[in-house]
């Protein structure tokens, strides 16, 4: 067990079978059950994760699950593309989420340092909550997310089920996706080559300069981008938006209040932060002078 946790490489075959088995324990599920497809895949998807977390404890480590977020829509709008005839709508979405997925799974392993390596977050969940991170682990690491990134992908399934075709909001909210994939990446290659500068303290340019979480901005516009693509070619869905809503919320009152604590153990964050924006990367002072009247 340790040697394959010291191992790299070992460590990236293990996670791999480990995504094999619950792919495969996730479509047994949706074949199996006699529901409506979106509670077959939301059980199937629950039973996904199930096998996921029973590794992440077995290696004692719940980075086991940090790749489930990318992996699982692309494996799902793959199945329900390879059964329904392809229309532009539904094109849009296959592209979007697989550049989206692919971008942000191969990010996870370029920072992947093995099963050695855990999470901080999920460290100091463990060492908070003590004889209740079993429950932590399962429902708040795990399960929380499942749930959430299920909401997002859900407009893309329905639009699968139903004949559509694309029109311009379809067309325009495929660019936001896009155009936040292209935001994530700028923004985690310029972290990358900031830690490789091994210099400590915090990041000061590039998109980091004006926001201190364009990555999470990014995340935040994809969903929005697929929800809304969604619903422009299905108005009366109009309430499939709530898992972009949800997914919002969480990096509002989860993610970002975790990682400012974090960063706000460094020296000069409370002045950073007062320059700086949460989300949008665009200077204070030009957004100011924007919004200001104008005088004749």
């Amino acid at each position: 067990m340790q040697r394959i946790k010291e191992s790299r490489s070992l460590s990236f075959l293990v996670v791999t079978m480990v995504y094999v088995a619950a792919a495969a324990a996730g479509t047994a599920f949706f074949l199996k059950l006699p529901f409506e497809y979106w509670l077959n895949l939301l059980i199937a998807d629950i039973a996904a994760t199930v096998v996921v977390f029973a590794f992440s404890v077995i290696f004692g480590n719940a980075s086991v699950y940090d790749p489930y977020w990318s992996v699982q829509p692309i494996v799902i709008v793959t199945a329900f593309a390879l059964s329904a005839r392809l229309t532009s709508a539904r094109a849009l979405l296959i592209v979007a989420i697989w550049f989206w997925g692919v971008r942000l799974t191969a990010n996870w392993a370029y920072t992947f340092g093995g099963l050695n390596h855990q999470d901080w977050r999920y460290t100091m969940l463990r060492e908070k909550t003590g004889k209740f991170y079993f429950a932590v682990n399962f429902f708040g690491i795990h399960l929380f997310p499942t749930l959430i990134v299920y909401a997002c992908v859900l407009p893309a399934v329905v639009v699968f089920r139903h004949e559509t075709v694309s029109n311009i909001g379809s067309v325009v909210f495929f660019l936001m996706s896009v155009g936040s994939v292209v935001l994530q990446t700028i923004s985690d290659t310029q972290m990358h080559r900031f830690r490789r500068q091994k210099t400590g303290g915090l990041i000061n340019d590039g998109l980091w300069k004006n926001s201190r979480h364009p990555n999470y901005l990014g995340e935040i516009l994809m969903w929005w981008g697929v929800a809304l693509s969604a619903v422009s070619v299905m108005p009366s869905y109009w309430f499939l938006c709530a898992g972009a809503l949800a997914n919002t919320l969480m990096f509002l009152f989860v993610s970002i209040p975790m990682a400012e604590r974090r960063q706000g153990e460094k020296p000069g964050f409370a002045e950073y932060k007062s320059r700086t924006r949460m989300l949008l990367p665009v200077p204070k002072a030009i957004a100011r002078d924007a919004a200001a009247p104008k005088r004749s």
